[in-house]
């Protein structure tokens, strides 16, 4: 179960469902080869359904610890479950999320998830200070702007899908910025400001955040690494201890 060449075989699995599915979505291509596309799918699902089984068998009760193994078991025995049933549009989904097993299959894939899943917490406290931010500059931009510029200052709930905008950095200059600029010369001090504090400052401590985690586990990875190389090392060590004296027990016989 543990072998490269398996891992391989199922990760080709995965990608070639992800393209039938993508091919799948064309009406046309999907209408006139509808048997294939059915056969394919329960023949990619009776692949699924036989790994989950296997590890079932290996791993046992340690199968259901890992979180991933939860998220394949899910996703395989829900399809399993809904596929001839009135939910086409959860088997739909579910079909959609076989593709994220890439995930479990590929290490480097699977460090990065965790490290994001473990940003989390920091990211939420991030999120409330970001939150913060938005506010104290919607009610500015509402006060100051409001009048010169109503579609996009004219409501605190304008002004906030505004500063989003201007967050993502996208058409903010020709779009918001400039208009209010020809009337309010003092107005990009207000802009400017903004994605600085949001966009270079808050958004690169998130970054920050999942890229140490993800540092974290590499280096947690590459220990185990080394701890395994070594207890491999000293087992070759004992066979080979082992097999002179089985020798010289046999030339004294």
């Amino acid at each position: 179960m543990e072998h490269a060449l398996f891992s391989r075989f199922i990760l080709a699995i995965i990608i070639l469902n992800a393209i039938i599915i993508g091919v799948s979505t064309d009406p046309a291509i999907y209408e006139n080869y509808h048997s294939t596309f059915i056969f394919l799918d329960i023949l990619i699902l009776s692949i699924f359904t036989v790994e989950i089984i296997l590890k079932l068998i290996v791993y046992r009760s340690a199968f259901f610890k890992d979180g991933w193994n939860l998220f394949d078991f899910t996703i395989v025995f829900g399809s399993l479950i809904l596929y001839n049933t009135h939910l086409v549009g959860v088997l739909r989904i579910l079909r959609v999320l076989r593709v994220l097993r890439t995930i479990s299959i590929v290490p480097s894939l699977k460090r990065l998830t965790t490290a994001l899943f473990m940003a989390i917490p920091a990211i939420g406290s991030v999120t409330v200070l970001m939150g913060i931010i938005f506010y104290v500059y919607a009610v500015i931009g509402t006060n100051f702007y409001g009048e010169l510029a109503p579609e996009y200052f004219g409501n605190l709930g304008l002004s906030t899908l505004t500063l989003f905008q201007v967050f993502t950095l996208e058409s903010w200059a020709s779009g918001v910025f400039r208009p209010i600029f020809s009337e309010s010369a003092w107005s990009w001090l207000y802009f400017v400001s903004f994605i600085i504090i949001s966009a270079f400052i808050i958004l690169n401590l998130i970054v920050g955040e999942i890229v140490n985690n993800a540092q974290q586990i590499s280096e947690h990875a590459e220990e185990e690494t080394r701890d395994m190389k070594k207890i491999m090392n000293d087992l070759d060590e004992l066979k080979r201890m082992v097999k002179e004296q089985g020798k010289e027990h046999k030339d004294k016989s």
